[in-house]
């Protein structure tokens, strides 16, 4: 694959570098998040099928895209391959890949939690911690690099071996121990295991190749492609409140009312007593908050979705 000429161009808006960037995103559990993730960021992902390795996205930062498996993310972008990708934590540290991290973008395939990858037993073992494994434990698991630098840690000679999926039916018919990432344990709870030590917390990570970002206008590109994703992130779980209230009352209103840094409060054209008052708001706390400000005075509230907000 050989690296993409760079250029730019001057519009309206300033400078905008163009087909700068060659970017990977994954393949998998993370596809139908990271795919939703751009489409909100006004950066939709385009293929000729579901299953298409190869895609495109209209934006002039952006030459080529593929969708590869995570495991593979960062090596490919260590080697130059690629200048962007999306992985977890898990697989850079599992490979070592020499990648800039630029950040964790906090989604993961069912919640915004991070995964972990956790060193689980059977139930009914006498295990209580890692420490308490005998030598030649076996063990299972999609992380051979990370697990055993973790044995050797701990001092313990491991039997480790490579599991290509369905870790968690490994134990303890084949094999004493698994290393299985999780988001929320229900699998391995389902199976039988529970966890005795949590190895890594992984965030799934924009990365990039440390070549590609010190060229000051891929740099420059991956800050843009960046401030969108994260202005979605950040929009998430948040609501824009608008409501009217009077001046008598507006004292208490405010008082109700959390904000990103402090309300906006304006006067109402030709209402000498009346203000409008907007803010950001946690959508978990809508349904106890708008009561409250009902009862503090308010009038008139309105709740609006939020596409991006970007500090």
């Amino acid at each position: 694959m050989p690296p993409p000429v760079a250029s730019s161009c001057r519009s309206g808006s300033g400078y905008l570098a163009q087909t700068v960037l060659r970017l990977v995103l994954p393949k998998g559990s993370l596809e139908r998040a990271t795919l939703e993730l751009f489409e909100a960021a006004d950066l939709p992902v385009n293929r000729s099928s579901s299953v298409a390795y190869r895609a495109t996205i209209d934006d002039p930062r952006i030459s080529d895209v593929w969708v590869l498996r995570p495991q593979e993310i960062p090596r490919y972008v260590a080697e130059g391959t690629f200048d962007l990708g999306i992985t977890g934590r898990d697989w850079v540290e599992e490979t070592g890949s020499d990648v800039v991290s630029l950040g964790e973008l906090h989604y993961s395939k069912a919640t915004a939690r991070p995964v972990r990858i956790v060193l689980a037993v059977p139930a009914d073992s006498p295990w209580q911690s890692a420490a308490d494994l005998p030598p030649g434990v076996r063990v299972a698991t999609e992380y051979p690099g990370l697990t055993r630098r973790f044995f050797e840690q701990l001092g313990i000679e491991a039997d480790v071996e490579l599991s290509y999926g369905a870790t968690e039916a490994k134990a303890p018919d084949f094999v004493d121990v698994v290393v299985d990432l999780t988001e929320t344990g229900s699998a391995l709870r389902a199976a039988g295991l529970r966890i005795l030590d949590t190895m890594l917390t992984s965030f799934t990570e924009l990365i990039a190749n440390p070549a590609s970002h010190a060229d000051p206008a891929k740099a420059h590109a991956m800050s843009q492609v960046q401030t969108l994703l994260e202005g979605v992130l950040e929009a998430r779980g948040r609501v824009l409140l608008k409501l009217n209230v009077s001046e008598a009352d507006l004292d208490a209103v405010v008082a109700v009312l959390p904000s990103m840094k402090a309300p906006t409060v304006s006067k109402l054209f030709g209402d000498q007593g009346g203000y409008a008052v907007e803010t950001v708001v946690a959508k978990d706390t809508i349904n106890v908050l708008i009561p409250a400000l009902k009862d503090a005075g308010a009038t008139d509230l309105i709740e609006l979705p939020l596409a991006k907000i970007v500090h």
